[in-house]
């Protein structure tokens, strides 16, 4: 299959699954309840935490964990105190627990009391030229377990590419934060970080579909494999390789057409 075979499929899947139809059953329904920056941003930040295991399952312990903060992300993050946490003791989501919780609370009330965005946390130390969000992965890594009382257990919740993770839910994260088009799926509210500096979420389905297509060849799957299938999307759109994330998630889920020309394996 040529580049051309290859860039037509995207481009139809693009155009099919980037759509707002896309949202409601997808974890990124979950910040678009919200209108203000930091709403959008911890009610993001905590569903793409929490995103692993099935889709429905995933917007229910979202929406019940937002709950707990009475569905006011940003104050509750502001303005709580010890004894407000206790309903939080019960919370957990696969092997995201309540002590997990506590601390991603912990953080982002540090966070919070002292910046804006948390947009800055990634970016404090990331520059215009940077190839890739991979520095501002590492550096946000390093930062969020900086406070005196972080958890050893939960760093797994928080990947970063010196652990060689794919860095899904990050990616993810970023993808949600940064990219804008005129479809209404992400939010396109940082500015510090290019569109063209993503790193596609390498999941499951999106693996899948990449590797039927011939854009990921590594056998492993880690941090490289996921800067491979970036690199070679790429070749399609420059400025906004990460658009293609929809198709290939969107074509590992259905029965696909748009396979016609890629043979049996």
């Amino acid at each position: 299959m040529d580049l051309t075979q290859i860039y037509d499929i995207l481009e139809k899947a693009h155009h099919r699954y980037n759509q707002p139809a896309f949202i409601e059953n997808d974890p990124i329904c979950i910040p678009h309840n919200y209108s203000k920056l930091q709403d959008i941003e911890i009610a993001g930040f905590f569903a793409a935490t929490l995103a692993w295991g099935q889709r429905k399952v995933i917007i229910r312990k979202c929406r019940e964990l937002l709950a707990l903060m009475d569905n006011a992300p940003y104050e509750f993050i502001l303005n709580f105190q010890e004894q407000d946490l206790k309903p939080f003791l019960n919370f957990k989501h696969r092997t995201f627990n309540a002590d997990d919780t506590l601390y991603f609370l912990h953080f982002l009330q540090f966070w919070y009391k002292n910046h804006k965005s948390l947009e800055e946390a990634f970016t404090q130390n990331f520059y215009p030229d940077e190839t890739s969000i991979e520095k501002a992965l590492i550096d946000f890594e390093q930062l969020f377990f900086s406070l005196p009382f972080a958890l050893a257990r939960t760093r797994k919740h928080v990947s970063t590419p010196m652990r060689k993770s794919t860095c899904k839910r990050l990616c993810m994260f970023l993808r949600w934060m940064v990219r804008k088009d005129d479809r209404g799926v992400d939010f396109g509210l940082w500015r510090k970080i290019k569109p063209s500096q993503l790193v596609c979420p390498c999941d499951v389905h999106t693996e899948r579909s990449a590797r039927r297509l011939g854009l990921i060849t590594r056998k492993q799957t880690d941090w490289l494999t996921a800067l491979e299938l970036t690199e070679n999307l790429r070749q399609f759109c420059p400025t906004d390789p990460v658009k293609y994330d929809f198709a290939l998630f969107g074509l590992s889920q259905s029965d696909s057409d748009f396979f016609y020309e890629i043979p049996s394996e």
